[in-house]
């Protein structure tokens, strides 16, 4: 097992998942993310494995800090989603949904470019079930021009890594950065994924034309895998500042006139991914563990909101808050959780996003980026807005 890259687990496990009963499946489909999350647990600090073939050596698995903890709150994020998945019966998400978690898990361990290209794209095709699975002719026809755009980050990351290999003889999976042409391709790739500034319509047009289950399960793997592979690849490159501080204000103005409830998470989770690029473009080691702590607490109140507006959605059939209210009476227990997934978004204190909020905004205080600060507080209030009054307020609690 210590060979075993941690992401196969659920990848190959998939496979069988339509060979089952629908009763086992259901239990089996949890075992899958707990037998991962014990395998990265006994995975020993500097752990390689590599295979050589085509001239090229590959580590197929590299364990360390930074790959630990997305290999961690992947698999609790796969265990939640498939929990929240419980009432599920649909084989294609019951089977697209390991294989994409186990994809995202696969590429925070590989140890080189080609082995995190081929994890890069399995995780593109695979997702995209989970926006087909509507089955409507909007889902259809959103989840094509999802696939394109994904798959174009992959074929961009492919070309970036035969740059790279041609500029500098290795294909290992470690700093990059940015000035030559391999490192600014790997870079656009990311972003892709990531979804920078003008990069990012993908986002908010595809997670809300997902099943209740599938937005879940979208909103944790996809951009955070982006965010890891900045970590690993450019952290401290001050461009990412900037693009990140854009991130975290341009999305709050759109979520703010939003009427699908869904689609305003999805806004604010392009907000909340410019805090973790900002982290990243300051680079110090505050700042790098306010970014891996903040993808950490993201990945579950996200998930939290996610499944409140779900569970609306589900009981309701509608999203749009003009449409909703008085929500607290016929679903106390979705309204306590919202209000919860509320209060970390929006950095209220003693929830998870007020301390890793601070740990990135005092990282970019003590760099003296007091112009990015301010932007980043501006940023906060407005989520606190739409995420915290707007939502569980104005929707839940209005006549």
């Amino acid at each position: 097992m210590s060979d075993i890259n941690p992401g196969l687990i659920l990848v190959v496990g998939a496979v069988l998942v339509p060979l089952l009963p629908q009763t086992l499946r259901r239990w089996y489909l949890l075992a899958l993310p707990i037998i991962g999350f014990v395998h990265v647990h006994t995975l020993a600090d500097g752990t390689s494995v590599t295979m050589e073939a085509l001239g090229l050596t590959f580590e197929v698995l590299r364990v360390d800090a930074l790959s630990r903890v997305w290999g961690y709150i992947f698999n609790i994020a796969a265990f939640l989603s498939m929990l929240f998945a419980w009432h599920d019966k649909d084989t294609m998400q019951q089977v697209s949904a390991p294989i994409y978690a186990g994809a995202a898990i696969g590429a925070v361990f590989a140890g080189d470019l080609v082995t995190l290209f081929v994890y890069w794209e399995l995780t593109a095709i695979s997702s995209v079930f989970l926006i087909w699975a509507s089955r409507t002719e909007r889902a259809y026809k959103t989840g094509m021009r999802y696939l394109l755009i994904q798959v174009g980050s992959g074929v961009i990351l492919l070309a970036g890594v035969l740059v790279w290999y041609t500029q500098t003889g290795s294909i290992d999976f470690g700093k990059i950065g940015i000035g030559t042409l391999g490192g600014n391709l790997i870079l656009i790739a990311f972003g892709i994924k990531c979804a920078f500034p003008l990069l990012h319509n993908w986002l908010q047009d595809a997670y809300p034309e997902a099943t209740v289950t599938g937005t879940v399960i979208l909103s944790a793997f996809t951009t955070k895998l982006a965010v890891y592979a900045l970590a690993r690849g450019y952290a401290g490159t001050e461009l990412l500042i900037y693009i990140g501080v854009t991130m975290t204000a341009f999305p709050i103005f759109y979520a703010v006139i939003e009427n699908d409830l869904r689609r305003v998470l999805a806004y604010s989770l392009n907000n909340q991914l410019g805090f973790m690029v900002v982290g990243i473009g300051v680079g110090t080691e505050l700042a790098l563990n306010g970014t891996a702590s903040h993808a950490f607490s993201h990945i579950l109140y996200k998930a939290l909101l996610f499944m409140s507006m779900g569970a609306v959605l589900y009981r309701t059939g509608t999203c749009k808050g003009s449409e909703l209210g008085g929500l607290y009476k016929s679903m106390p227990w979705t309204t306590g959780f919202c209000i919860i997934g509320a209060a970390s978004i929006s950095a209220f204190p003693l929830f998870s996003g007020f301390v890793s909020k601070s740990m990135i905004m005092t990282a970019v205080a003590a760099d003296h980026r007091w112009f990015v600060w301010a932007v980043l507080l501006f940023a906060s209030a407005g989520v606190f807005h739409h995420s915290g009054i707007k939502i569980p307020l104005l929707r839940v609690f209005r006549p």
